[in-house]
């Protein structure tokens, strides 16, 4: 078995993780991540920002050109952009969420919604853009235990 398996089987404190990702405007990419997510910022440079994703470091480093989808997956209906990278929220932070984008105007790729309704991976989900172009999804699990379930 995997060690990620094993952290995340004994329900230990999962550890951050750490994603840099291209942008090609750092002062919209503070804007969005800090004020529209509410992302806290860390240290930063005129290359790059650090920023708090909901306990996980994610750095937003200046690329131009090289941000946005390269592909998408058909997912229960929908075309998920690929890459993208998020998180999962409690239902009801997830809706918060959904709120505070729309109250932003962010438009969504794939509108707030359930998918596999009445299956082990029942789950709200959100696709959205970051100024640069990167997918981000959102979502919520119908029951968190099943996050992994087949």
């Amino acid at each position: 078995m995997r060690a990620c398996a094993l952290v995340y089987g004994a329900r230990m404190t999962l550890r951050p993780f750490h994603l840099a990702f291209p942008v090609d405007d750092l002062a919209a990419a503070r804007a969005f991540y800090g004020g529209v997510l509410g992302c806290p910022e860390g240290r930063s440079s005129d290359e790059w920002i650090d920023f708090d994703f909901f306990g996980h470091q994610i750095v937003a480093h200046l690329a131009p050109g090289k941000a946005g989808d390269r592909a998408s997956n058909h997912v229960d209906g929908h075309g998920v952009p690929v890459p993208h990278f998020g998180l999962v929220l409690g239902m009801a932070e997830w809706e918060a969420m959904a709120e505070r984008l729309r109250a932003a105007g962010t438009r969504f790729e794939i509108e707030p919604t359930v998918r596999f309704r009445g299956e082990p991976g029942e789950q709200a989900t959100m696709f959205f853009r970051d100024p640069a172009g990167n997918a981000l999804e959102v979502k919520a699990m119908a029951n968190p235990d099943n996050l992994f379930a087949r």
